[in-house]
């Protein structure tokens, strides 16, 4: 994420309230972080395909804020290993087809008298991905576009709290 740039009076006055009081001046950078964490697993998840079971969708979240040195890290992501294909696509392969039959089913709504239905459509799926691959749905690519300029504004925000606190000891 990128600091937003307020000319180099607001530089040069950030520079020292962190050479000054590093601690005080990374807790507000890090208070920013996770605003903007939240605001980001927000529209990520927004962003995410549904499988009806949600399972992705509720894997996505903030990681705890990282202090190191005169730097505060801040990640919004998932474990979930299906994560990378559905963000980047794929390329052709052959994907199981339980998945797919259990995501047919829940998708649209199916009871087990339908399994034979539910199958068919897997399937056709499996056969398309086969030949096909998968197109990105890049939610977290998308999101992170989107909202640059609102975690510039958090951050910014942020350091100006820092160096208020800083200059007002």
């Amino acid at each position: 994420m990128a600091t937003p740039s307020y000319g180099l009076a607001f530089d040069a006055r950030a520079a020292a309230a962190l050479a000054r009081a590093p601690d005080i001046f990374l807790t507000e950078l890090a208070r920013g972080i996770l605003e903007g964490q939240m605001l980001a697993e927000r529209e990520v998840k927004e962003r995410t395909p549904t499988s009806g079971a949600g399972t992705l969708r509720d894997s996505i979240g903030a990681l705890p804020v990282q202090l190191s040195g005169d730097r505060v890290t801040g990640l919004v992501g998932t474990a979930l290993a299906y994560a990378e294909p559905v963000e980047l696509g794929s390329k052709p392969h052959m994907p199981p087809i339980e998945p797919l039959f259990d995501w047919v089913k829940r998708k649209l709504g199916l009871r087990n008298a339908d399994d034979g239905k539910a199958l068919g459509i897997a399937r056709a799926i499996q056969w398309k991905i086969f030949h096909v691959g998968t197109k990105g749905a890049f939610m977290f690519r998308d999101t992170f576009s989107a909202i640059q300029p609102q975690l510039d504004a958090i951050m910014g925000a942020a350091a100006l709290r820092a160096i208020h606190k800083v200059e007002g000891l």
